[in-house]
This record gives structure tokens, C-alpha cells and sequence, in this order.
């Protein structure tokens, strides 16, 4: 018994490990989301400028559309950015921005210094919008299909990979989706 006692530290020490291990095999852009196959949160928004009046979510229904999650304050947005240019010119999807937890005065100019590929964007400068899409931090991107429903995130800034491998793919097949 008193053998057993001495290893239980070793035990508990290697239990430990093993799951340090695991959490380390994983992508942290995988995060699974309860919104996957579930209706999108209606939302009613401020665009930007904030003179262009409010967007409302519902507006969408009936067609694919992408939801971007960014702040001008997001280092890692600036990175997907050109992503995002260039799937507003290769996609007819319309691309709504929404800017998280941002204040328009900084968000604007971050637009118009590296170039606007939202069809709308919009003012969550408080979260609440973010919050019902269970946003986990910037970016962060909803692919939502003609009924309504969120088919992908991507958590993170998209990247060669994630943009070519995963998002066209998956817009490519809602598209096919509403044509057939």
C-alpha cells in the first residue's frame, strides 16, 4: 500500500502531461460552435457611416452571405484583409463587416487606407451582435447559407490554406445548393 502512495504523484504527474499534450495537438481555429447548422441571430445593426441608417439581418434571407467579425484595433485582421479583397472579387457574395467593439472613427480610415471588401458594414462598437454569435475574439468569420443558417466559422484570420481549402469549397457548394 505504501508502494502505491509513492507512485500516485507520478500517476497524477503523467495524467497531467497527457492531456497538456493533447491540448497542444489542437488548432485553435477549430473551435467548435453550437451556432454550426442553427439559425443565425437575427440582428438589426448601425452601418457605417453611421448616415446610411441601420441593416437588418433579415434582409439576407434567401441568399448565401458571410458575416466578417473585425476591429481596426486587430492585428491579426490586417492579415486576412487581403483575403477578404479578394473574395469580394472573385465571389458575388455579398460580404458584411461587422466592427467589434471598435469606434467608427478609427474603423473608417483603417477601411480607406486598405480598402473596403464589405457589400455593409456595420457598428457593434458595444458587442451585442458579437455576443449573439458567441464571438470569441477578431476575427472571426460565419459563412450563412440561403436559409438562414450558419454552415462554417473560421476562428482567426483566414489565411492561403483556410481561404482556398475551406471557405471557397464551402461557399462554392451553398451556391451550387441554391441554384439545383
Amino acid at each position: 500500500m505504501n508502494f502505491l502512495l509513492k507512485l500516485l504523484p507520478l500517476a497524477v504527474f503523467i495524467a497531467l502531461a497527457a492531456f497538456l499534450a493533447k491540448g497542444l495537438t489542437l488548432d485553435p481555429s477549430e473551435l467548435p460552435s453550437p451556432l454550426i447548422d442553427q439559425p443565425a441571430p437575427a440582428f438589426v445593426a448601425d452601418r457605417l457611416p453611421a448616415q446610411e441608417g441601420q441593416f437588418d439581418s433579415r434582409s439576407m434571407d434567401g441568399q448565401v452571405w458571410i458575416l466578417n467579425v473585425w476591429a481596426s484595433w486587430c492585428g491579426p485582421c490586417v492579415q486576412e484583409h487581403p483575403y477578404l479583397l479578394q473574395l469580394a472579387g472573385e465571389r458575388s457574395v455579398p460580404l458584411v463587416g461587422l466592427n467589434y467593439k471598435d469606434l467608427p472613427a478609427e474603423a473608417l480610415p483603417w477601411l480607406a487606407r486598405l480598402g473596403n471588401p464589405f457589400t455593409h458594414v456595420l457598428d457593434d462598437r458595444g458587442g451585442d451582435v458579437g455576443l449573439d454569435f458567441g464571438v470569441y475574439g477578431v476575427p472571426e468569420t460565419f459563412l450563412i447559407d440561403h436559409n438562414g443558417r450558419v454552415r462554417y466559422k473560421h476562428v482567426g484570420p483566414l489565411d492561403a490554406k483556410s481561404y482556398s481549402e475551406q471557405l471557397l469549397p464551402a461557399i462554392d457548394k451553398l451556391a451550387a445548393e441554391v441554384r439545383s
